[in-house]
């Protein structure tokens, strides 16, 4: 009955790790051994961990990542522009807090976004605020928001979060209205925060696709200063995907014949 009731007042408290913790290690005979100070230890611990999982799942879900990718799973057997080493360095997120940029370019199918979407998991399992945006959605919805009055909430939600990514960067000239709002975003977050940046648009070819030149300045100084530069090439990894997907078909089919 008093476990019962201590279970109970944990929940109240919203100790739900303590209390699911507690309940399963009075059912371990072997937890009988320890001390009271290291079962209420055990116990400290297992919420901590239950609060971190929480907190992990919840900063995963706002990143809005587009896909599930880890820098583990990247694929180094054709060079394509990626160096281990700078992969290397990128998976220790202190990159994040010292507010450096990535510039991802290359073209279509070559995985940017599997790196980019990559470095943003690492990120917030390490605690960093992350957010995935596509950049036409990302101006889209700035327009929006100028029309129902939350422009500058907007532009201070992406100002705020601790990384920044956004993708599809370039895909056609922005706007006039759309290089100011980049322009506001990029210099809100210079060395207050970190920012990925994936484009199909090679990065010596930005400034001149940004549009105005006085505009185009203040954008590359700033994304460009003290950033990791990834470009990437050769042939689209889908397209390879595919081929050997279709060989592997066609080799299926001249085993059946030769079966036959």
């Amino acid at each position: 009955m008093l476990n019962q009731q201590t279970i109970s007042i944990l929940h109240s408290l919203k100790l739900f790790g303590m209390a699911e913790s507690f309940e399963k290690r009075l059912a371990d005979t072997k937890q009988a051994s320890l001390s009271h100070a290291e079962f209420v230890g055990l116990l400290v611990q297992d919420e901590k961990i239950h609060r971190d999982n929480l907190r992990l799942r919840r900063l995963l879900k706002k990143a809005r990542l587009r896909q599930e990718a880890s820098l583990e799973d990247i694929d180094y057997s054709a060079s394509r522009g990626l160096s281990r080493q700078v992969v290397l360095e990128l998976s220790n997120p202190q990159w994040v807090a010292a507010h450096r940029n990535v510039l991802i370019s290359g073209p279509t199918g070559i995985g940017k976004s599997f790196i980019a979407c990559a470095l943003g998991n690492a990120a917030a399992r390490s605690g960093y605020t992350v957010l995935y945006m596509r950049a036409p959605r990302m101006f889209e919805i700035l327009q929006q928001s100028r029309g129902d009055g939350s422009h500058l909430k907007a532009l201070a939600r992406l100002s705020r979060v601790q990384l920044l990514i956004i993708d599809n960067f370039l895909l056609m000239t922005p706007a006039d209205m759309e290089q100011r709002d980049l322009l506001e975003i990029i210099e809100d977050r210079y060395q207050l925060g970190a920012t990925i940046v994936a484009s199909q648009c090679p990065i010596g070819d930005w400034h001149p696709n940004l549009g105005n030149p006085t505009l185009a300045d203040a954008i590359c100084d700033r994304l460009l200063h003290n950033a990791y530069r990834i470009e990437r090439r050769g042939d689209s990894m889908r397209t390879r995907a595919g081929n050997t997907s279709k060989n592997e078909g066609k080799e299926t089919v001249a085993n059946d014949s030769k079966m036959s």
